[in-house]
């Protein structure tokens, strides 16, 4: 399947700020499950716009403008192609050991209520890759998938007490009780393009466990699936914080508003998803 995807942000400061400097993770790479046909990093300000590799092989842009700055358009834009592989990761950029991502991180870490969870969803089951599927299939009816949730990147204890939340709240809950089951597992951001729901937002996340003898496995336990050819896989984390889309800052000035707008579009053109905010 061929995606096209725009995925738009607009920074508005008034008065106007001083300087700005964002970081994106907004470019896929290509590896067995997606091949990357063409991409671009832009902006309409006059500003430095640097690429770089992060310590987890994310690929990174830094913008970056000094002087009075009214207003910021950063776009990042592009066709992937890309193949269903049963949600198996191989050919990424692996630039860590994998079982680095054992590490408890700030919005992934399993408290007693989500280890009695895990517990009881595992059951008798030894194998890795057959607990990690019972895990997804026990957390996708015990969680209310909210997209626009106020919950979003909460803590995963936090947002298995309120049985709803984000995608990224789910890939949360997902990786803190593999983790607790000692199978290295990260979160990964990237976009999603539903099935003829042109409401649905292509902004996503999801989760990646290690199993060995099969490598990365991509699970989805907000939809209780395993990664297919509707996803495009952008950045890696041990959490949602590591592999956010886009973070930054300015100095003087005052307000600052945001609208974001995000279309995901299969290349022949047949329906879309689409997110603004």
């Amino acid at each position: 399947m061929r995606i096209r995807i725009s995925h738009e942000a607009a920074f508005d400061y008034a008065p106007p700020a001083r300087s700005v400097i964002h970081l994106l993770r907004l470019t896929p790479r290509s590896f067995e499950a997606q091949h990357v046909l063409r991409w671009r990093v832009s902006s309409d300000a006059d500003g430095v716009l640097r690429q770089r590799e992060d310590s987890l092989g994310n690929v990174t842009h830094t913008f970056s403008h000094q002087g009075p700055v009214e207003s910021v358009r950063l776009v990042a834009e592009g066709e992937v192609e890309t193949f269903n592989t049963i949600g198996v990761v191989r050919g990424a950029v692996e630039l860590l050991p994998e079982d680095i991502y054992l590490r408890a991180s700030p919005l992934a870490e399993a408290n007693g209520a989500l280890r009695d969870f895990a517990s009881a969803a595992i059951g008798a089951n030894a194998a890795p890759l057959q607990r990690l599927h019972a895990l997804m299939e026990a957390i996708q009816p015990a969680m209310a998938l909210e997209p626009m949730s106020a919950s979003a990147n909460a803590p995963a204890a936090e947002a298995f007490a309120m049985r709803r939340g984000s995608a990224a709240d789910i890939a949360h809950i997902f990786i803190a009780c593999a983790r607790w089951l000692s199978i290295p597992a990260r979160f990964v951001a990237g976009y999603y393009l539903a099935d003829a729901d042109a409401d649905a937002d292509p902004s996503y996340a999801w989760a990646e466990a290690y199993v060995e003898g099969l490598g990365w496995v991509a699970f989805d336990a907000a939809s209780d699936q395993c990664a297919d050819e509707r996803y495009v896989r952008v950045a890696i984390g041990f959490d949602a914080l590591g592999a956010a889309p886009m973070r930054g800052g300015r100095t003087g000035g005052g307000g600052e508003t945001l609208a974001i707008k995000v279309i995901a579009t299969p290349a022949g053109g047949a329906g879309q998803s689409q997110r603004q905010g």
